[in-house]
């Protein structure tokens, strides 16, 4: 594996670290970086899996350009090549190689857009209790893992660091929007949902959730953040598919799913993690990154 990037250090820059990646403020950019920080519960893990956020980049940068040639989706992508950066950060790509992008700086939207195809997670646990999820009514007797009738815009407010994101009502976040915003975000995230789940099919992947982020750039609402990653998304192997349980997953579930094991109360400060579950998480993500671009990751 490759070394460990927890924090990057540019002389005469502090980035604002976020749970997994640093943001430097470039006046009208933002450098980008993953680190190989763990989040999992929203707390942040006190080890991290070594060339997790060079993947994750690799991951991002792959479906940008996907959706982009797919669907004619603007995103926030200026370059992700170090070259290409401004000084001095052009003069360290030993930390920003492979997990940095420079991006336009936009006026974020204060919502989460998430889109499930499956029912699962905090949706899952939602619907045993009262048949719903985000206050949509749904169909009597689904199992957990159930593939749903129809894919759900179900979102949810972004939270400070620290604190939970909660998942809100459509009507909550067309309140909080505005209809024009509301109705672009939400079938948008629908139709890049749709079109990536029926592209990770081909490959062997199911996409069962998945987040995204929009901002405004003053002209457009692009799509911003990462897009489709592990760390966004539930990728569940086609092939072990049961509904009726957890899934095997190609995400951090594997790593949520050890917490869990451990009752890990999902406070600060995070518990180092061992080395079988570092390894079995790279090895998940890695094998993601491979079936959906069909490049080895090196």
């Amino acid at each position: 594996m490759n070394k460990v990037i927890m924090n990057t250090e540019i002389p005469g820059y502090e980035p604002r670290r976020g749970k997994v990646r640093d943001i430097y403020d470039l006046g009208d950019k933002l450098l980008f970086v993953a680190s190989d920080r763990v989040s999992a519960f929203d707390v942040v893990m006190a080890n991290g899996i070594p060339g997790k956020g060079r993947i994750l980049t690799q991951i991002s940068k792959f479906w940008f350009g996907w959706l982009e040639k797919n669907i004619g989706l603007k995103n926030h992508v200026i370059s992700c090549d170090v070259v290409d950066y401004p000084e001095p950060f052009n003069q360290y790509p030993d930390q920003l190689e492979g997990r940095s992008m420079l991006v336009k700086k936009t006026e974020v939207l204060p919502v989460e857009c998430i889109v499930r195809g499956y029912i699962t997670g905090s949706g899952w646990k939602e619907y045993v209790k009262q048949g719903t999820v985000c206050d949509i009514k749904l169909p009597e007797g689904l199992q957990q893992c159930d593939k749903l009738p129809e894919p759900l815009f179900t979102p949810s407010t972004k939270a400070e660091q620290g604190l939970h994101d909660e998942n809100i009502s459509p009507e909550k976040a067309r309140e909080i929007l505005g209809d024009e915003k509301y109705d672009f975000v939400a079938e948008k995230s629908l139709e890049i949902y749709t079109k990536a789940a029926e592209y990770a099919a081909t490959c062997g992947i199911i996409l069962a959730d998945t987040k995204f982020e929009w901002g405004f750039d003053g002209t457009d609402i692009i799509l911003i953040d990462e897009v489709l990653t592990p760390d966004s998304s539930r990728f569940w192997p086609a092939d072990k598919y049961e509904p009726g349980r957890d899934q095997e997953s190609f995400d951090k579930q594997f790593v949520r799913n050890y917490l869990e094991e451990i009752k890990f109360n999902k406070q600060p400060p995070g518990v180092h993690l061992p080395e079988d579950v570092i390894q079995g998480s790279y090895e998940r993500y890695a094998e993601a990154f491979e079936k959906l671009s069909g490049e080895k990751f090196e």
